[in-house]
């Protein structure tokens, strides 16, 4: 293709030279995490060539801390390559090759070569899936599990603080039968511990790594216990497990278990998007709203109306989250984009999970540390709102009947008076049988 001139300072070569002047689209380079991660797996497969007695031990070696130095983020600023960019990802596959490579040479003395030694028994068709899928994994258990786990058991313990703490239900924004605030805030959790699990279940496939397929799935011009001793290699890195996958072209060709996880991030992003919703109801007023919590106040709401603090952190966090479910739809485009043997949305559906699972743990800390953990209930509130609720007098149901206990709840409302005195007045139930079957505790189950 002819010569081409790189920065005397680069340790990049004459590949991603090209691929840095073809794509200039973002203006973004790949995910820090993904970059590390290719480190990462380019140490490791020197390690597995040189066990194999197919490399060197001394250049092995030498790629092995090269790969190591690329995965610790120091050479960072060594990998400036547009996210927008090839489909398969061979311009980063081989910006890595090339950066280890001279990394390699200097420390070595000895030419260490991009693709027949940093590359070998690897295609960019399935080191690049390899590495979406060991990154999404890594950031995924280090990260994003911890992260929900930790807003879990923050509400967790605010529940517990309010077991026995009643407050009207709704339902389509209405009035229904009582809750205690335990029960609510208990919902949030099982919702965030059914997101852990279901990320933990897809976590399962996504382990599966193509490794060893090389070009397409057939392993051409990789030794043939080559993706064995790879898998070996990795594990012992870490607590993380991953398995060779038994069918390479699946791995390569499709990537349907990444698709998997993004949608579990986005019903994560759902599960937080309606708590964070739920905790701007509960906090609205705090005169004219529901005004049943009140959310720590961080800074000041308006830049013209003087006292006036909002709800921020729920609202960064819904903001947040829709973000997140957008790239998942971005995500389900990449996942069905490409023919044959080859996706060729590769490098938009790694750096689209990452930033998802990085946005998704970011959100949930926030949320748990900003929100949750510091909120006040407002007893005097709920009390009040409580005791005027018509539909308690759904708890009569079975004795008076829905109608008769219809036109008491009507007129309720209509009057503004608390259900047990007009109850009292309409029933044919005397005040002690009426004070234990409308006790709000008593509704809520929870005795």
């Amino acid at each position: 293709m002819g010569r081409i001139e790189v920065p005397a300072a680069a340790l990049w070569g004459a590949q991603t030279q090209r691929a840095v002047e073809n794509f200039d689209l973002s203006g973004q380079p790949m995910h820090a995490d993904f970059i590390r991660t290719l480190g990462l797996l380019k140490a490791v497969a020197a390690t597995a060539n040189a066990t194999l007695k197919q490399l060197p031990v001394r250049t092995a070696t030498a790629i092995r801390r090269a790969g190591m130095e690329v995965a610790s983020g120091y050479f960072d600023a060594h990998f400036p390559i547009d996210r927008y960019q090839t489909g398969s990802g061979t311009s980063t596959n081989m910006n890595a090759n090339e950066v280890i490579a001279s990394l390699a040479t200097r420390a070595s003395g000895k030419p260490v070569h991009p693709n027949d030694q940093v590359n070998m028994g690897q295609s960019s068709n399935d080191i690049i899936p390899t590495a979406m899928r060991v990154a999404s994994a890594l950031t995924a258990s280090d990260r994003l599990l911890p992260a929900l786990a930790h807003l879990r058991k923050t509400i967790a313990r605010k529940a517990r603080a309010h077991a026995r703490t009643v407050k009207t239900g709704r339902t389509h924004l209405m009035d229904a039968m009582p809750l205690t605030v335990a029960q609510e805030l208990g919902a949030w959790a099982s919702q965030l511990q059914s997101a852990e699990d279901r990320i933990k279940d897809t976590l399962k496939r996504v382990k599966r790594l193509p490794i060893g397929g090389t070009a397409i799935g057939t392993g051409i011009n990789a030794h043939p216990r080559f993706a064995a001793t790879f898998v070996r290699t990795l594990n012992a890195t870490g607590p993380v497990k991953f398995t060779a996958a038994a069918d390479k072209f699946e791995g390569i060709a499709a990537q349907d278990d990444l698709v998997e996880l993004s949608g579990q991030l986005s019903a994560a992003a759902v599960a937080l998007m309606k708590i964070s919703n739920d905790l701007r109801w509960m906090n609205s007023g705090p005169l004219a709203g529901l005004a049943e919590i009140e959310l720590e106040a961080l800074q000041p709401g308006s830049s013209i109306m003087p006292g006036k603090v909002n709800p921020v952190i729920p609202e960064a966090v819904a903001m947040a989250c829709a973000q997140i479910m957008g790239l998942h739809t971005a995500n389900t485009v990449a996942g069905q984009s490409g023919n044959f043997q080859l996706n060729v949305m590769l490098p938009l559906l790694a750096n689209n999970l990452l930033d998802a699972i990085d946005l998704l743990s970011r959100a949930a800390f926030a949320l748990a540390d900003d929100a949750i953990a510091n909120f006040v209930v407002n007893r005097k509130k709920i009390d009040e709102a409580l005791a005027r609720n018509p539909i308690l007098v759904t708890a009569l149901n079975p004795i008076i009947g829905y109608d008769r206990a219809a036109a008491i709840a009507k007129r309720a409302y209509k009057e503004g008076r608390p259900v047990l005195e007009v109850a009292l007045e309409d029933s044919g139930l005397d005040r002690s049988t009426l004070t234990r079957l409308l006790e709000p505790l008593q509704l809520t189950g929870s005795r």
